[in-house]
């Protein structure tokens, strides 16, 4: 009995690393520019594909495929950011929702156009492959997408942290028009954010091929998961978004295991329900972090 809540453990934290990127991307993009990015988990999606033609044309490993997939994705996240995002900043939230969700049905329909619904993998020589650690059952692709995910995690933290750009956005998030009057130029921070968080989506998309499928609905499945994270963790707040994330991987690991093939998200949502019940400003308090 031991073994098996082990086990199942570990499947969870291993899925929630994947989760935590795409979690912390929208919440990124929440803290700093004030939207909810309905399209993230569409950009998920496009990293998956990126990996998949450089895998399927160019012979190219999906973990390497990050060195492409993340700054592709960043400097679509910045021209998205100033060609689009930035005309509907204010005080309505309305169109920065339409817009979003319009952005995420666009790129999934082009994604139907161009790939059909047809699901694509990548096979690679780690893909079946599995550690072993006494009745303990670890496979190498997870762990490898795990270790990433949490170093590309601690590598946001440090520069939000530590370099001047990641305190400017830092402050932006905490208090807009201070920032401005300080010398920000709150343009330039929205830009980076939104290029990282699309870069984060990325490297999740990269990660998860070596393991899972490409299709135009996938990204669904992950962005849903990111947006109970995001509100598990507190809006906005970077650490509560990777911890919410890997207390949900778990979550869901626990209710496949003990309740059903079919009970993961219903565990998740029962769990978020309780937090929220006991401690309505989630996991990570009110501001970023």
């Amino acid at each position: 009995m031991l073994e098996t809540v082990v086990q199942a453990v570990i499947n969870g934290l291993l899925i929630g690393g994947i989760y935590a990127l795409v979690s912390i991307g929208v919440t990124l993009i929440f803290g700093v520019v004030k939207i909810v990015n309905f399209a993230q988990g569409e950009f998920v999606m496009i990293g998956m594909y990126i990996s998949y033609f450089l895998a399927t044309y160019l012979g190219i490993d999906p973990i390497v495929s990050l060195l492409m997939s993340m700054p592709t994705l960043f400097v679509v996240g910045v021209l998205v950011q100033h060609f689009l995002i930035r005309r509907v900043l204010g005080p309505n939230d309305m169109p920065q929702i339409f817009l979003t969700f319009a952005l995420s049905l666009l790129l999934l329909n082009l994604a139907l156009l161009l790939f059909t619904a047809n699901y694509r993998t990548v096979h690679t020589f780690y893909s079946d492959e599995a550690l072993h650690l006494g009745g303990l059952y670890i496979p190498v692709a997870k762990l490898i997408a795990f270790v990433v995910a949490m170093i590309l995690s601690g590598a946001l933290w440090l520069f939000l942290h530590t370099t001047d750009l990641g305190k400017a956005m830092r402050a932006a998030a905490q208090n807009r028009d201070v920032a401005t009057l300080m010398g920000i130029n709150p343009n330039r921070v929205f830009c980076v954010a939104f290029g990282a968080a699309l870069a984060l989506a990325g490297a999740a998309g990269s990660l998860l091929m070596p393991f899972y499928s490409a299709y135009p609905f996938v990204g669904q499945v992950f962005v849903l998961m990111a947006f109970v994270a995001v509100v598990l963790g507190t809006l906005g707040n970077v650490l509560g978004a990777l911890v919410a994330s890997l207390m949900m991987g778990i979550a869901e690991s626990l209710g496949i295991q003990f309740v059903g093939a079919d009970s993961g998200l219903i565990v998740v949502f029962a769990m978020l329900l309780l937090t929220l019940a006991f401690r309505p400003q989630g996991l990570g308090g009110g501001r970023m972090r």
